[in-house]
């Protein structure tokens, strides 16, 4: 959208009042002594979900997650027991690559005093997809491709060595465990995906998150909203993929479970209306993880779920339960 110079003014003097507001709350609070970290586990926050449950996996330990289930990490702000927990954290890991774009400010700021690590932003820049909506920026949604993900595991493991080196052998230990499990995941995302028939490969959902994923397994990926959340779908965008699913009889489509279903609807009630009948092919975790304490909200459980439910909702062979339904037959 075009912004006049008033607004465009209106909102530089915005944002910048709002950093400056973190800032002088960032005063305030106080800094943690490095040598406290002898006497105990050091405490980590992640952002989202992925990365905390990395830093579990690897780590051993407790991570706190900022941003739970259902929500969108392209819009998410933080909140005062956000700052508190984050500026008393010993070690800060968040995502990157502009996923986190509300915070991007203030976690560059607090990465000046404490130990904070971006660990999606060490992938080499040539395995990462541009993002159309930012010619500098490229798409964040790495995890959606379980080899790249297996990468930013080891940013993970090295931000971990460096505030507990004397646990290195441990995080090493749990890093090639984790490492193998992706592995294991991954192979099982090619077997099953490869049941679908090509002309069905088609993934149409509400936002453009699953593009590594396409990439990774011959698949076409459809977004209504951009690579964010925060990118307008347009009547002109609806109507180009109603016309695409009604030429291409594509059978279902896909909701996801931290943004809203309406442009997802809006397309089925329009191929309805051309004499397309088209499914709700399930519901497929994009942005965040499943319910804390779940199969789904871990990270595997996330990329499972949405290998499986993809595979059977566009004909292809799945079990029931999924990689771990597979593994109990076995």
């Amino acid at each position: 959208m075009f912004l006049d110079t008033t607004s465009r003014h209106n909102l530089l003097t915005s944002t910048a009042m709002h950093r400056r507001s973190l800032l002088a709350l960032l005063a305030t609070l106080p800094i943690v002594p490095r040598a406290a970290l002898a006497q105990s586990a050091p405490r980590i926050v992640a952002t989202t979900g992925m990365v905390a449950d990395a830093a579990r996996r690897i780590g051993g330990g407790a991570v706190q997650a900022l941003m739970g289930p259902g929500l969108d990490p392209h819009s998410y702000r933080q909140t005062r027991s956000d700052i508190a927990a984050l500026t008393r954290a010993d070690l800060v890991l968040w995502h990157g690559l502009y996923l986190e774009a509300q915070m991007e400010d203030f976690l560059n700021d607090l990465a000046a005093r404490q130990p904070v690590v971006a660990v999606a932003e060490a992938l080499p820049r040539d395995l990462l997809r541009a993002n159309p909506e930012y010619p500098d920026r490229f798409d964040p949604h790495v995890w959606m491709d379980p080899a790249l993900w297996a990468m930013v595991g080891e940013t993970v493991q090295a931000a971990l060595d460096g505030v507990a080196p004397e646990a290195a052998a441990t995080h090493a230990a749990n890093a090639e465990a984790f490492r193998a499990e992706i592995a294991a995941l991954d192979a099982y995302a090619r077997a099953v995906l490869g049941t679908v028939p090509e002309t069905s490969r088609i993934l149409v959902t509400a936002h453009d998150a699953f593009g590594y994923f396409g990439r990774a397994y011959g698949f076409e990926v459809l977004g209504i909203q951009g690579i964010s959340t925060e990118s307008e779908a347009g009547l002109a965008r609806i109507g180009e993929l109603v016309d695409l699913l009604v030429e291409r009889r594509v059978a279902a489509v896909f909701v996801e479970s931290s943004v809203s279903d309406r442009s997802v609807r809006a397309l089925i009630e329009g191929a309805a209306a051309k004499g397309h009948a088209v499914a709700v092919g399930g519901e497929l975790f994009s942005d965040a993880m499943g319910p804390e304490g779940s199969y789904e909200g871990t990270y595997i459980g996330m990329i499972d779920h949405n290998v499986t439910t993809i595979t059977r909702a566009l004909g292809g062979e799945a079990p029931a339960q999924g990689m771990q339904g597979r593994l109990a037959a076995a």
